[in-house]
């Protein structure tokens, strides 16, 4: 970014790593401008504040963040805790866009429709590099502005858009008409949306650990409203990936879910269906007939998907990327997080570098620049935006020297839900892993590597 513009740096989304962005920007004396879809900071977030996040505090806290808190007076919470998704916004995001600092200069309720750049439609190319981006926002009350900025960071993440229930990345024929018969993906089922679920009969797909954290719920609720018969769809022909390795598990939270559920589909509280891919969904009027490939049925009157989120892609038609064509994650990127070759990631620490695109001066990062791939930990976005920031400010060195404290643990497993995949135990600096939403209490400090080999393609 040209060092001597006076125009802010736009930052798209007010989650953990979109404002970890805005308090990095402003440490550099550049001007951020906050563009937020929801109501409130951590609006994403604030739909599944009843799950507790298998990492414990000192994973979730930015640094330039928590010093930018600590000049209010604001104290940290216990850093071996394990937060609720409402303890991480009530605790930490809140009270972060609450400081005039950042304040100031976020728009709630702003919801970015487009970017391009000034005068360019992505056809253009002269005096490109040089040319402003142009945000185009739509606000609470529908009214649309055009906001001018020397350069962009996504941060929008992918909750918006849920992948299908049908096979084959579309939706199954029908789902879209049984669209008032399916669930938020990660629902309340023992609070907020309980009368949607009590004594009714519950199918959840998805085999990652939404799923299995929406399963453990509705076991819980069954207990108190006995009507209620839980029904879990999975592709796969197993289970297993989602009981992972119980007391082996480097995150003992991680290790009781998994356990608890396997002891759940066992007692046959939980009717596991194993293969199968859902093709069609028949409405009726008391409930929905939800059918297999291969041409089994289930009834159901309500159903939970958990099988994952993909990037909106459609409001940057206008700016000049380059995407991993697998995983739509950026190009460089891609090959180190494909799912189909990376149960645990062998992703590096990355910064600016990975992240570029044609289009100078744009960045996608946290959870959206992973794209369709399930595994993301929230230290990786803290360390991407710190880097990105770094590259804006034109300090290339503290951009380049990219590092990443990882977890260690024993026990790997797949998540076609949310980010949780952690690596295997590291080996050595090179060959360290990272992925996930979740750390385990001990971490190891990696560097950036001098080569590393990867199930697609040999990146060095």
């Amino acid at each position: 970014m040209d060092s001597t513009t006076n125009l802010p740096v736009a930052v798209i989304g007010a989650g953990p790593v979109g404002l970890a962005a805005a308090a990095h920007l402003l440490e550099r004396g550049l001007e951020p401008l906050i563009f937020e879809a929801g109501p409130t900071a951590g609006a994403a977030i604030e739909q599944w504040r009843h799950i507790r996040l298998f990492s414990p505090w000192r994973f979730n806290l930015d640094a330039a963040a928590v010093r930018l808190l600590e000049g209010s007076g604001w104290k940290s919470p216990r850093p071996t805790a394990l937060p609720y998704g409402g303890e991480l916004i009530d605790d930490y995001l809140a009270p972060l866009a609450a400081l005039p600092a950042i304040a100031s200069r976020l728009e709630n309720g702003a919801r970015v429709v487009a970017v391009t750049r000034s005068g360019m439609d992505k056809t253009h190319t002269r005096n490109r590099d040089t040319t402003p981006f142009v945000v185009r926002v739509e606000g609470a009350g529908g009214e649309v502005r055009d906001h001018t900025v020397a350069a962009v960071i996504d941060a929008s993440g992918t909750w918006s858009i849920r992948n299908p229930l049908g096979t084959s990345g579309l939706p199954a024929i029908g789902e879209e008409t049984a669209a008032d018969r399916i669930s938020s993906p990660l629902p309340d089922v023992t609070g907020r949306d309980r009368a949607s679920f009590a004594g009714r009969r519950v199918l959840v797909v998805g085999a990652g650990h939404s799923a299995a954290n929406t399963l453990i719920s509705l076991a819980d609720l069954a207990k108190n409203e006995a009507d209620t018969r839980i029904l879990w769809a999975i592709r796969g022909a197993s289970a297993e990936k989602v009981y992972g390795g119980g007391d082996a598990d480097g995150l003992p939270a991680r290790g009781q879910l998994g356990s608890r559920l396997r002891r759940l589909v066992e007692a046959g509280t939980i009717e596991l269906h194993t293969g199968f891919g859902i093709s069609s969904f028949k409405s009726l009027d008391s409930h929905v007939t939800v059918a297999a490939v291969d041409g089994r049925t289930l009834d159901a009157d309500i159903v939970v998907p958990c099988t994952g989120f993909r990037p909106d892609l459609d409001i940057l038609r206008e700016l000049r990327l380059e995407l991993d064509p697998a995983v739509e994650a950026p190009r460089q990127l891609g090959p180190l997080i494909d799912p189909e070759f990376h149960s645990c990631g062998t992703v590096p620490p990355h910064g600016a570098r990975l992240l570029a695109h044609p289009d100078k001066d744009f960045y996608i990062v946290g959870m959206k620049s992973y794209g369709r791939a399930p595994t993301f930990l929230l230290a990786t976005g803290y360390e991407q935006v710190r880097s990105v920031v770094a590259a804006l400010a034109g300090d290339r060195e503290a951009s380049d020297t990219v590092q990443l404290e990882l977890p260690e643990t024993g026990v790997c497993s797949s998540d076609a839900g949310t980010s949780c995949d952690v690596p295997a135990a590291a080996a050595a600096a090179a060959d360290s892993a990272e992925s996930g939403c979740c750390a385990a209490p001990e971490p190891v400090l990696v560097g950036f590597p001098t080569g590393l080999t990867h199930g697609r393609s040999g990146i060095n």
